[in-house]
């Protein structure tokens, strides 16, 4: 239970600074650091990064960053393809989701460790508005990929929706940080659906994940604008790096936690 604590509140914290990233930590964290088995890690993992989501979104809804018609285009796509990804990870070797998983979180560090640009794509129009034209597609494109593997692996995206926000759409970083909250909670909410039925959830456990991802959000979101972002994406992404080693090796050596 200590174990669930300390680890839903370091990804409130990231979540809060980052508007993402944390979710790619909580199976690992629920399987190792809880003693979850990876079907029920799954669905708990969802439904705590879901509430911890919407409690990091509601500062940033005041500030009126938050791009509702781009979210509602990514999240409902998002949310139809990770049923699509749920019923494929029935399909596979929990040790192959694991290694599958490892190996997500290397492109995301890496695509953390690169950074972002504020710059290109065909949502943001210099004289402000939306070119729906170009902008549709893609979106609807980037909501199916981050989707189905929000149902597929269990994550809630943001390490993933927050660089296609900015370098394939091109929102703004804040825009993005803030709008990839909305997608997240949409997305976690499907996947949680999806996987709800596989595995009895320890209710808990996920209460005290929550709970602790809840506090380290809130504290973390009034922290998020005096933090040099860059250099967190920095320290995250050799942390992603530590973690997807772990992962791979325990489910290579010991299948049993799989």
């Amino acid at each position: 239970m200590i174990a669930a604590i300390g680890f839903g509140a370091l990804i409130g914290v990231l979540l809060g600074l980052l508007g993402g990233g944390g979710s790619i930590l909580a199976v690992p964290a629920l399987v190792y650091g809880a003693g979850l088995t990876l079907a029920t890690a799954v669905p708990t993992s969802l439904l705590v990064v879901g509430i911890s989501s919407a409690t990091a979104l509601l500062p940033r809804l005041r500030d009126g960053l938050v791009q509702l018609r781009i979210a509602a285009i990514v999240g409902g796509t998002g949310a139809a393809a990770a049923f699509a990804g749920a019923a494929v990870n029935r399909l596979l070797d929990p040790r192959l989701v694991l290694i599958g998983f490892a190996v997500l979180m290397v492109i995301a560090g890496w695509r953390m460790l690169r950074g972002t640009d504020d710059s290109g794509g065909d949502c943001a129009l210099p004289g402000g508005g939306i070119n729906w034209r170009g902008c549709l597609p893609k979106s609807i494109v980037a909501g199916l990929g981050v989707g189905f593997l929000t149902g597929l692996f269990g994550v809630g995206g943001g390490f993933l929706i927050i660089p296609a926000l900015v370098l394939l759409l091109g929102l703004s970083m804040p825009a993005a940080v803030a709008t990839s909250l909305v997608i997240i909670v949409v997305n976690s909410a499907a996947g949680f659906a999806a996987h709800a039925g596989d595995a009895s959830i320890g209710y808990g456990i996920a209460a005290a994940f929550t709970l602790a991802a809840i506090i380290g959000s809130l504290a973390a979101g009034r922290l998020a604008t005096r933090l040099p972002t860059p250099r967190l994406q920095r320290a995250f992404a050799w942390l992603v790096f530590a973690i997807a080693a772990f992962v791979a090796i325990q489910a290579i050596i010991n299948p049993a936690t799989a």
